[in-house]
Order: C-alpha cells, then sequence, then structure tokens
C-alpha cells in the first residue's frame, strides 16, 4: 500500500505546476512517462522522461511530444531543456521520498495522467533492466497503451515492435494507483513569462549548475532516441 505523505503530496503539486508552467497553449489530457534506475547503465543514465499533452479544440487533435515543443512554439530549445530536466529532478526526488518508507520494494518507473481535474498516477514495479524491450520500444508501447497510437499510424520498424509485444512478449509487473484531484490551476505557461526569467529561480540554477558540471546522472534520453520520438 502506498503511504502517501504531505511530502509526497508537496511534490505532486510541484510536479503539475511545473508541467502547467511548461505547456504554451491550452490542453484537455496530458499523460507523462518516468523511470528511475538505482544504477546508472553504461552509458550514464539513470532513466528516462516524455510526455504528451492534447490540445484542447473541437476537432480531434493529434497528441504533442515535449520534446517538439521548442520548434513547435519558437523556444530555446536548450532553456527548455532545462526545465525538462527540472521536472525529472521532481519525479527522482519523489522516489526518493517513497524509499524512506523503507519497504522492500520501490517502483521503477511511472505513468501520470491529468484530465478532467483529475490527477492520476500509476506505479509499475518492473525490473527494467530485465526488460525484454529497449528504452525506446518501451516507448513505442506506452504510446500504444496510453495514446492509442497502433500499428496503422506507426512506421514499419515500430509496427515489429507492438506485433512483438502483442504476440505475448507482455510481462506481467505489480502496479499500485493513486487517484485525486489536480491540486492547483491557472498557472501561468512558458510563453506567459520567458523561460530565461523562470530559470532565474534557485530550483532552475541548481540544475543549470548540474547540468554545466557535466553529471551524467541528469541525463533523460539520448539524443539519437529523442530525433526517434519526434520523427515518428
Amino acid at each position: 500500500m502506498l503511504n502517501h505523505t504531505k511530502k509526497i503530496k508537496e511534490i505532486y503539486e510541484d510536479i503539475q505546476r511545473k508541467l502547467f508552467y511548461m505547456i504554451p497553449e491550452k490542453w484537455e489530457k496530458l499523460y507523462l512517462y518516468s523511470s528511475v534506475f538505482d544504477e546508472p547503465d553504461k552509458e550514464g543514465k539513470t532513466g528516462e522522461l516524455f510526455f504528451y499533452y492534447i490540445p484542447k479544440g473541437i476537432f480531434k487533435k493529434k497528441p504533442v511530444n515535449v520534446y517538439e515543443i521548442p520548434a513547435k512554439f519558437n523556444l530555446d530549445e536548450n532553456q527548455y531543456l532545462r526545465l525538462v530536466q527540472m521536472l525529472y529532478s521532481k519525479i527522482k526526488e519523489l522516489r526518493k521520498e517513497f524509499q524512506k518508507s523503507e519497504r522492500k520494494e520501490i517502483w521503477t518507473n511511472l505513468t501520470l495522467s491529468i484530465q478532467s481535474l483529475k490527477f492520476k498516477v500509476e506505479y509499475d514495479y518492473t525490473d527494467l533492466t530485465l526488460s525484454d524491450f529497449s528504452s525506446y520500444e518501451r516507448h513505442v508501447i506506452w504510446r500504444y497503451e496510453n495514446l492509442g497510437i497502433g500499428e496503422e499510424q506507426v512506421s514499419k520498424e515500430d509496427k515489429e515492435i507492438l506485433k512483438r509485444y502483442l504476440l505475448g512478449a507482455k510481462t506481467l509487473a505489480r502496479k499500485e494507483h493513486y487517484d485525486s484531484g489536480i491540486y492547483i490551476q491557472d498557472i501561468e505557461n512558458v510563453i506567459a513569462y520567458s523561460t530565461e526569467n523562470y530559470a532565474n529561480t534557485r530550483e532552475v540554477e541548481e540544475v543549470v549548475e548540474t547540468t554545466e558540471k557535466k553529471r551524467k546522472n541528469q541525463l533523460l534520453l539520448s539524443k539519437e532516441e529523442i530525433e526517434k520520438m519526434k520523427n515518428n
């Protein structure tokens, strides 16, 4: 049973605030995935983070990938990726807070959604180091499960990934859920304020300082993986 302390709820609120800030237009739904590894792999990564949102509108809109936002809205990419780094740091802080409960098991990845004033988190305990799928393949599967992006909408390569998944390469894993109303509303977004001004806060300065020191544990996705995500 998940123990939601006051601190954890404060972290949820901060995550929501960052997400509201980072989306430069009105939206209806948001889905975020993040994983955290205890030990860095050979490339120095400790996890991944990406999210998609559905723009608000009368007609059905295509999900927008977080890594497409700078080009789509003419934002400074480096400044925006600092915000992504800060968001990921908050996810890692959330996991550390759960670890304080001295549980024998701790979640490895989560899927967070915001829709109709509801905030939901699904915690997954799958050992990703033993996964049958690579980081990018898990991303393709996640999009299928959460965004409904199926075989008819993806490249030939991604189609093969989904076929392998649907033919039985699934893994059973323990999952836990948390649902609540959203904690905050009416947050100004990155268009209302310049990203440069936002980066003047102490928290962002700490993230930037860490990045400048080239600490590998801040890496989310490789450039190759981000380009793949943009093109699919």
